[in-house]
């Protein structure tokens, strides 16, 4: 499907009607997809056809002191995303820590469980064995 022949003028003067805050049939708000529906475009009339009313659109929001609404969605996406990022970093260096002693103690045990087993063949400690169980679903 081609493009209105007058498709180029609607998006400026939809342009002209968002950046003065007079929109008619949009939000108003900073985007492609409002000054698309504002001017009775498709999207992507703006995003492949006419690059540079798009480029001139985002050039004047800024010219404005303004940042296009995608941008500061992007931004705010950013610092959660790095808040996350940190959350994160210091979530496994905690659990590297508790690795660290969680290895220890499991070979603490594994040294007083082999002097448990072999001292009451050395000494006469009242200590006896206790039956293991077998494994669950399993019977004798």
């Amino acid at each position: 499907m081609s493009p209105a022949p007058d498709e180029r003028d609607r998006i400026r003067a939809a342009m002209d009607r968002i950046l003065q805050g007079n929109p008619e049939h949009s939000t108003g708000t900073l985007t492609i997809v409002a000054l698309a529906q504002e001017a009775g475009v498709p999207r992507n009339a703006l995003t492949q056809r006419h690059l540079d009313i798009k480029n001139d659109f985002y050039a004047r929001v800024r010219e404005r002191g303004q940042l296009p609404e995608s941008e500061i969605r992007l931004r705010q996406q950013i610092v959660k995303l790095k808040e996350l990022r940190a959350k994160g970093t210091t979530e496994v260096a905690q659990l590297r820590v508790d690795v660290e002693h969680l290895v220890r103690a499991v070979n603490q045990l594994t040294v007083e469980n082999r002097q448990l087993l072999h001292a009451p063949s050395e000494t006469n400690l009242p200590i006896r064995a206790l039956p293991t169980r077998p494994p669950p679903g399993r019977s004798h």
